[in-house]
């Protein structure tokens, strides 16, 4: 899959949006991608998740992770290519830890995968957990990289598109000061 197909999938479902939005991080942009709305088509989610699969490093790997909520359905198509579990990790007082009994075998190799990677925020606290749980990162993916191709990770880092957006604080931003209002339509308030 290419950059122009994913990117397709991202518009033919409206999960690549163009206005004005808050950010999770309080920052205002332009550019808004709303994985979900791309990941509710199984057959959409099956083909991101093999295009990422076939750009990561998956030998010897036994497990793909993500950050809950919205790397679940990428972590589970990677892993379903690759014939591996899938797990994800959720905020425990503000922390990254596997729960629900998920656990890591000493060494165990893992893939961390995401839908978007912005800053890279979330995905480097999943794979601060794989390393507290005993595990070994060998890669991280992400569906889009939305940093523009500044993001990096210590570990070989692969995504299907790369977005680049404009971020502003929110008393510098243009939009607002031409009196358009930020709106949040991610899941995350």
């Amino acid at each position: 899959m290419t950059e122009r197909e994913t990117l397709d999938l991202y518009e033919k479902t409206g999960a690549l949006m163009r206005g004005h939005f808050r950010l999770t991080s309080g920052l205002h942009s332009d550019l808004y991608l709303q994985s979900a709305l791309v990941l509710q088509h199984p057959e959409y989610a099956e083909a991101l998740g093999r295009a990422l699969a076939a750009r990561l490093p998956g030998e010897s790997v036994r497990t793909v992770l993500a950050p809950a909520i919205g790397g679940i359905l990428v972590a589970y198509e990677v892993a379903r290519t690759l014939g591996v579990r899938a797990l994800f990790s959720e905020r425990e007082n503000g922390v990254m830890r596997l729960r629900r009994g998920f656990a890591l075998a000493p060494a165990e190799r893992c893939l961390v995968v995401e839908d978007v990677i912005t800053t890279g925020g979330s995905t480097r606290e999943v794979v601060r957990c794989v390393e507290e749980a005993g595990g070994a990162v060998a890669g991280v993916g992400s569906l889009i990289d939305r940093s523009g191709g500044a993001v990096s990770f210590a570990v070989p880092f692969a995504a299907l598109a790369t977005v680049e957006a404009t971020i502003w604080a929110p008393e510098a931003c243009p939009l607002c000061r031409s009196g358009s209002q930020a709106i949040k339509p991610g899941s995350r308030t």
